[in-house]
């Protein structure tokens, strides 16, 4: 599917922009599934700034969508209308390490890379963003967490632009942060965060790193073309125990397929459209309802035109 190119449009409205502009930009090779539809149009701001400068002259019926490293996404196969904003580079990439066991990063930081750079500056209580695939804007987006920590755990504030192009600041219990949550405003794209840690042991710190990433290894399907955990888990339950039982390990639409190590997992076997895998996904669920009359919910996030 092609849109119409906004580029004109914006260019006009926006004569200092400094960012990147793309039309009809195939979004599959930005996603961790390996599939889905172009976006409308693709902006790479240059820093926060331009970011702002370009939200508050964009067309107020022109729609926004954000995407990071694309590991808990599915891009549908009709392409995502509007502008898809994507941040990257040195603006919104830093890492710094300030006084008080303190981590500053740009939202485009992989999480793992935060969880590094605390572990080498000897700043506990980040590790557990190792076992997490994405970037930090996400992981403020929905509280990520894994292996026994929570974003909200650690965070002392997020920065961000809202839609009118205004700079906003939002301390930890604005964010409202609930399981896989945050009640922060959906049109506010985050910029950077700040994090508390605690005095650690690098050596020991790096160990229950190298712990984490033995334990996803052994559990997770990380080497196939997947989006990571689907499901988020019901009260008290677990998602993959119900899934198994419901008999869907391995279940198969097209050529997605559920995960037989970790059956929380949908994979891209190599030719899956992203209608394969949504529609894989909500047959699992349609099966775990029927057995055991639990509703899964979404935790990956499925964007644009089916």
């Amino acid at each position: 599917m092609s849109f119409p190119d906004l580029t004109p449009t914006l260019q006009a409205a926006m004569p200092d922009l400094r960012g990147r502009l793309s039309a009809n930009q195939p979004l599959a090779p930005y996603t961790w599934f390996r599939a889905g539809g172009a976006a409308q149009m693709l902006f790479s701001p240059a820093d926060e700034a331009d970011l702002a400068y370009f939200l508050g002259r964009l067309p107020q019926d022109i729609p926004v969508t954000v995407i990071g490293l694309g590991s808990n996404m599915i891009i549908r196969d009709g392409g995502v209308p509007g502008v898809v904003i994507r941040l990257g580079g040195k603006a919104f990439g830093d890492i710094a390490i300030e006084d008080g066991h303190r981590v500053r990063t740009g939202t485009a930081v992989p999480d793992v890379k935060v969880a590094r750079a605390a572990a080498d500056a000897g700043i506990d209580g980040l590790a557990f963003y190792r076992g997490i695939p994405g970037s930090i804007g996400g992981a403020l987006r929905m509280n990520a967490g894994a292996h026994g920590g929570e974003t909200t755990d650690v965070l002392i504030e997020a920065r961000g632009v809202d839609r009118a192009g205004k700079i906003v600041t939002f301390t930890h219990q604005d964010m409202g942060f609930t399981y896989r949550h945050s009640a922060a405003p959906e049109n506010v794209i985050f910029t950077s965060a700040l994090y508390q840690g605690r005095a650690g042991d690098p050596v020991a710190i790096l160990a229950e790193m190298d712990r984490i990433t033995a334990a996803r290894e052994a559990s997770q399907p990380i080497k196939e073309k997947t989006g990571g955990s689907t499901f988020k888990n019901p009260p008290g339950g677990k998602s993959w125990q119900l899934i198994d039982a419901a008999g869907c390990r391995g279940l198969v639409i097209g050529d997605a397929q559920v995960s037989e190590m970790h059956c929380n997992f949908l994979i891209n076997r190599g030719a899956a459209t992203a209608a394969d895998i949504e529609n894989l996904g909500e047959e699992v669920r349609r099966r775990v309802k029927e057995s055991s009359g639990i509703t899964l919910e979404w935790e990956i996030k499925r964007i644009g035109v089916r």
